[in-house]
């Protein structure tokens, strides 16, 4: 039997490469069982890590086996109960808690702890805001190389061969081509039959020698003739976006709705911060009026009262003539609302997204929770979707355990 032994120096984190192979065999299974922690988790506990459960018989491993091949029968010395081509049936009990059958058999979940870098990793896999644009020059940090044209002065490695030859070919004709024509002009004299007898004969031996001396002091090539290629840096627009979150605070948001959109936002908040770097969150709660606040305030205030949906949308219309020029931002936002508002108000939030926001918006989503039916907010919005098909998504939530399928149906990488 041989035996490999494997001498190579591991690093401290030497199980890495072998963690996120394991990760991407059993991608569906880890996925489907994140997706299932997800919607049973607190809101504080929304980021942390998971322990996954992959049934045994998706684990099979490849493994070395040595020696004969084929099936082979065998019966040992000291066998008093078994002859060739029984089978061993496995031994009964034990009290292992793994899926047992009446005869005995079972096999237990393999059972492994994924960090919360690798479960924020799974959650936000495939997602994407829509239509990202890049737009703006503004705080550049990202450039890339582009080609300038060429140059005198540069490294060996970026030398054109094909512009270097054609400069000292240029170069050499500038300054001998006068002097090979007379060269030829001279050696056709020379070789006339009545040559010799010429009385300038001496002299055109005399110039021949004096010519070749001259072209021949001419390098081939000179320091002169290199030419690198000339590589500019080029800035690259950023992608820049600002996110306004609305969230509805008024009395008729009972606090297990309110914990379903802030589930959502939380959500929105942690996908944004991990996948997007030039990315800013605007945080907007309304009831009879809006303000602008913090992460703390938005997520913790207790403050309520009546609704008035619009007072929302005129602020986030004034916070982009102010802050965010849409030529130079990618616009977002995503609303959550029992749908519950003033009667005369829903009509007018209907006027200022088709006339003010949906216009400017990349991506507009509203998710309405509520497990009956559809609210005037809802129907007033609903006339909309025909003439902004692309970038308005409506979508309705009726209990906690909808919100991250929601999310990830509104939030989905669109084909180009």
């Amino acid at each position: 039997m041989s035996y490999i032994v494997d001498r190579r120096l591991n690093a401290r984190n030497k199980s890495t490469v072998n963690r996120q192979r394991f990760l991407r065999r059993y991608r569906q299974q880890i996925k489907r069982a994140v997706d299932s922690a997800v919607s049973d988790r607190s809101i504080k506990d929304i980021d942390r890590g998971e322990q996954v459960g992959l049934p045994r018989e998706d684990m099979g491993e490849p493994v070395f086996r040595h020696g004969q091949g084929g099936i082979r029968n065998t019966i040992y010395p000291g066998n008093k109960e078994f002859a060739a081509g029984d089978r061993v049936e496995r031994p009964s009990g034990g009290s292992g808690g793994g899926n047992a059958s009446q005869d005995g058999e079972g096999d237990d979940e393999f059972i492994f702890q994924i960090s919360q870098n690798e479960f924020l990793n799974v959650i936000f896999d495939e997602l994407a805001l829509p239509d990202l644009v890049r737009k703006s020059l503004q705080d550049i940090d990202a450039y890339k190389l582009v080609q300038g044209g060429f140059s005198n002065e540069g490294i060996p490695a970026r030398l054109n061969v094909l512009r270097t030859m054609r400069s000292a070919q240029s170069r050499r004709l500038a300054l001998s081509g006068g002097a090979r024509r007379r060269l030829k002009e001279i050696e056709a004299l020379l070789l006339e039959d009545d040559a010799r007898s010429d009385p300038q004969y001496p002299l055109w031996l005399t110039e021949r020698d004096r010519l070749k001396r001259r072209v021949s002091s001419i390098p081939f090539l000179d320091d002169f003739d290199l030419k690198y290629n000339l590589q500019l840096k080029q800035p690259i627009p950023s992608n820049q976006a600002v996110m306004f979150c609305v969230m509805d605070v008024s009395g008729s948001m009972d606090q297990a709705r309110k914990d379903i959109a802030k589930r959502f936002f939380i959500l929105l908040y942690l996908f944004l911060q991990r996948s997007y770097e030039k990315t800013e969150v605007v945080f907007i709660r309304h009831h009879t009026s809006a303000m602008e606040v913090d992460e703390n305030a938005f997520f913790y205030s207790r403050e309520t009262g009546g609704t008035i949906v619009s007072s929302a949308l005129v602020l986030i219309d004034e916070i982009i003539k102010e802050r965010y020029p849409p030529a130079q931002w990618n616009l977002y936002t995503a609303q959550a609302s029992d749908g519950d508002n003033w009667q005369a108000d829903s009509p007018r939030c209907s006027k200022i997204l088709q006339e003010s926001l949906l216009p400017l918006m990349n991506y507009y989503a509203y998710i309405e929770i509520t497990p009956a039916a559809h609210q005037d907010l809802w129907l007033e919005y609903e006339k909309l979707l025909p003439a902004f098909p692309r970038n308005f998504a409506l979508r309705q939530v009726e209990q906690a355990a909808d919100i991250f399928m929601v999310f990830k149906d509104l939030f989905q990488r669109r084909k180009a």
